[in-house]
């Protein structure tokens, strides 16, 4: 298991790191060795500088990069840039999420706008991303590719209309690419990390109580799997992050 969890000098991205599970997951990559490249939008450049100290404070390279993962120029600003730092990037982390307004309206009432941005930050810029990054993937045969799914892209839950397509559509793309890849190296996969006490969480569910979810740090377990070299060959699935045991797993 320790060769599972190690994940020393791999370059891993993970975007939306400025709270949160791409917080998380940030630290706990950079706990295990690897070198980070961070992402938030503008309006969260300060936690993000916070998140990177917390990196450095590990002993860990850290390139932060502020960019809005639903703009293309700016996808393209972030992939440039983490590979002329690094010269490649062994892990990708499609964290960023957008839920749309609150209070989350009914898709007869959804302002289009905000449609379309949803799907832009959800669905189009992991795509974009992934493209951006794949041919230096591929050109070494190996890479790690992780889309956030979630339940509202199973089950139509009434309000989560927008969010829910859009992780619908972004778990067949996992799976459409996936079998595109096969055989090249390349694994692509989409975890459900379940409800946790997230910003987001409390904005779309502000009247419950949020000690009810659990912290992010509880999920973390089936990112670094699919992170590490243990996970090499695993593709085209969808985890549950709250069902995953790793003493389940062959070997």
């Amino acid at each position: 298991m320790e060769q599972a969890t190690d994940l020393s000098q791999k370059v891993c991205l993970v975007t939306g790191s400025s709270r949160g599970l791409g917080r998380a997951l940030s630290l706990e990559f950079a706990r295990l060795g690897a070198r980070l490249v961070i992402n938030s939008r503008q309006s969260s450049a300060d936690a993000l500088a916070d998140t990177e100290r917390q990196i450095r404070a590990l002993g860990a390279q850290v390139l932060s990069i502020v960019a809005d993962v639903s703009l293309r120029a700016d996808v393209e600003r972030l992939a440039g840039e983490a590979l002329a730092r690094f010269g490649g990037v062994d892990v990708l982390v499609n964290n960023a999420s957008a839920l749309g307004p609150t209070p989350m309206p009914y898709l007869t009432d959804y302002p289009i706008d905000d449609f379309e941005l949803v799907m832009r930050t959800n669905l189009i810029a992991p795509f974009m991303l992934s493209r951006a990054l794949l041919g230096q993937m591929l050109a070494r045969n190996s890479g790690s590719i992780i889309n956030l799914s979630s339940d509202a892209g199973v089950v139509g839950y009434p309000t989560w209309g927008a969010y829910g397509v859009s992780k619908a559509a972004l778990d067949q793309l996992t799976r459409t690419w996936a079998a595109e890849l096969e055989d090249t190296g390349v694994r692509i996969n989409s975890v459900d990390p379940g409800d946790m006490n997230t910003a987001m969480k409390r904005l779309s569910e502000p009247d419950a109580d949020p000690s009810q979810w659990p912290d992010p740090e509880t999920r973390l377990p089936v990112f670094v799997y699919l992170a590490s070299d243990q996970s090499i060959g695993v593709s085209g699935q969808r985890f549950s992050a709250a069902e995953f045991k790793p003493e389940r797993l062959p070997g």
